[in-house]
């Protein structure tokens, strides 16, 4: 299984969000569709809700398609 660190900006993103930015769907329509037809995992919980809160630390697991890290974007200091 691909394991893969994905880097988010916010204090949070949606499941929906996620799917989009790890190029799993092509839309942000689509991710409900895509819960509805495929499992996917977080912290090891089947989640099947495209607006469930994912923050850095968690993990994602997409069986089929790989193993995210979620971490949080470093912040540099001026």
């Amino acid at each position: 299984m691909q394991k893969s660190q994905l880097t988010i900006t916010g204090e949070y993103i949606t499941l929906g969000q996620f799917l989009k930015l790890a190029e799993i769907i092509s839309s942000g329509g689509m991710a409900r569709a895509y819960l509805a037809e495929y499992s996917v995992f977080v912290n090891g919980e089947e989640e099947n809700r495209r607006g469930r809160k994912i923050y850095p630390k968690d993990q994602v697991e997409v069986p089929g398609v790989g193993l995210y890290f979620i971490r949080a974007e470093e912040e540099t200091c001026d």
